[in-house]
């Protein structure tokens, strides 16, 4: 059985369809009859040849088309025209049945969008899509730090109540220090009271001796508060290194994110721009210049196609 089918021509990824007449068990590419017609979609113009008076023949002699083949015919016309040849119309009521049916599909065409006007809509949702990325991601990243700055004002915070709390606990111990020490002297002049009423001289003594006592307990009380004045002094300069050595770490991961920036920033992918800048980068660079711009992860539609384009002109 004779088949009227599709032969694929052209390049990759770019075909060019002829319209032949085949063998039915003829492989697609195989041998065929005769060509009647050429249909192009790769192209803006989708352009369509048919050479209709081949076309009725093969449909008179018995050929069969195909699905995709029948469609192209009857979107382009022939079969209404050869169902008017068939019920016997004149030419001129062909020719005005034709031109009506012409723009009543000219109408309904109009409120379909072009194929320009749907690139242009993909390319636009995959900017707002690049956008809304960009900007969750920063708002991620604005999130994070401050999170950090957060942690750090409590670590800080957490820290001078520790301090104050030690400056508390060591008034509290030279305080029970102090109270101990008067108990004792106290407790030494009230036994030291009876001998002096019975000897005169010892009480002199005693008191001589108590003078020297008196002085070093004063002494070690000053040392003590000397040693918790220098101590609270050792904590806060600890806390304040601490600080600066946080402060230190943060400027330097700084640096380093903005020098991280700066090495990406000389190896850009495609996936880095919005898609108008890929494309514009893609078109103005040469293919040597393109390797590894465009990464596997790539999902936008016209960043691909220019790619493609791209490779395909090199």
């Amino acid at each position: 059985m004779l088949r009227i089918r599709l032969q694929r021509k052209g390049r990759k990824k770019r075909p060019i369809w002829h319209i032949v007449v085949a063998d039915s068990r003829s492989p697609r590419d195989g041998r065929i009859i005769e060509q009647v017609g050429r249909y192009d979609n790769v192209t803006e113009r989708k352009e369509v040849l048919l050479n209709e008076d081949r076309i009725f023949y093969w449909l008179d002699t018995g050929a069969q088309p195909s699905d995709t083949v029948r469609k192209i015919l009857r979107r382009e016309g022939l079969l209404y025209k050869r169902h008017l040849i068939n019920w016997g119309k004149s030419e001129e009521e062909i020719e005005k049945a034709l031109s009506e049916w012409r723009e009543y599909r000219e109408s309904k065409e109009d409120d379909k969008p072009s194929r320009k006007e749907q690139y242009q809509e993909t390319l636009a949702a995959e900017e707002r899509e690049y956008k809304k990325k960009v900007q969750e991601a920063a708002a991620k990243a604005a999130a994070e730090v401050e999170a950090e700055k957060a942690a750090r004002e409590q670590e800080e915070a957490a820290a001078e109540e520790e301090t104050k709390e030690d400056t508390a606990e060591e008034a509290v111990e030279e305080t029970a220090q102090a109270e101990d020490a008067a108990v004792e002297e106290t407790q030494e002049e009230a036994t030291e009271t009876p001998a002096a009423e019975a000897e005169t001289q010892p009480e002199t003594e005693k008191e001589e001796e108590a003078q020297p006592e008196e002085a070093d307990a004063k002494k070690e009380a000053e040392a003590v508060e000397e040693v918790g004045a220098e101590a609270d002094e050792d904590k806060t300069e600890e806390v304040e290194a601490e600080t600066e050595s946080k402060e230190e770490e943060a400027e330097d991961d700084t640096e380093d994110d903005e020098s991280s920036s700066e090495s990406d920033s000389d190896g850009e992918l495609s996936t880095d721009m919005t898609a108008k800048d890929a494309i514009d980068h893609i078109n103005d660079t040469d293919l040597a210049d393109l390797e590894g711009f465009v990464p596997e992860d790539e999902d936008r539609v016209t960043v691909q196609r220019a790619w493609e384009n791209k490779q395909e002109e090199g």
